[in-house]
């Protein structure tokens, strides 16, 4: 008999526990569809900031000591000419070592770095510009032969 009378109470919670969520899920969505469109729109949060700190006042504050400038080194001081082969007007190469890499070998209006042609190859001199046509940027000599 106890077993019957258990069972009994297990089917009543268990049907409270459905008759509990059904009852929570009707009033959800009751709500939700009842709710009207934009009503609770979420507060945009606006955050001003009374001024733009400035980065070496920043940096004197956490100690940092004001570095010295390095000096750049020129365009025609990054480039070395080690040989020219002259041939007909507008033709040519040159051995020229680029930042004292070995020295590669480079047809007149061949790029030799990105913005850099070589725009002529004449007896002991080389000539870089931007393109082919536009003024020389940089002029390069073969080193003095000395005995």
């Amino acid at each position: 008999m106890m077993v019957l009378s258990q069972s009994k109470w297990t089917l009543r919670g268990l049907t409270l526990v459905v008759w509990a969520l059904a009852t929570a899920s009707v009033a959800y969505w009751g709500l939700r569809l009842l709710a009207r469109p934009g009503a609770l729109a979420p507060a945009s949060l606006v955050v001003s900031v009374p001024f733009a700190p400035d980065p070496a006042v920043v940096a004197r504050l956490l100690g940092a000591t004001p570095a010295q400038a390095v000096p750049q080194a020129s365009l025609a001081s990054r480039f070395a000419l080690s040989g020219v082969v002259a041939g007909a007007p507008g033709g040519g190469a040159a051995l020229i070592a680029v930042d004292g890499k070995p020295a590669r070998p480079f047809r007149v209006g061949s790029v030799v770095e990105e913005g850099l042609v070589l725009q002529t190859a004449a007896a002991r001199q080389a000539t870089l510009g931007e393109t082919r046509n536009s003024p020389a940027l940089v002029t390069l000599d073969m080193p003095s032969l000395s005995k």
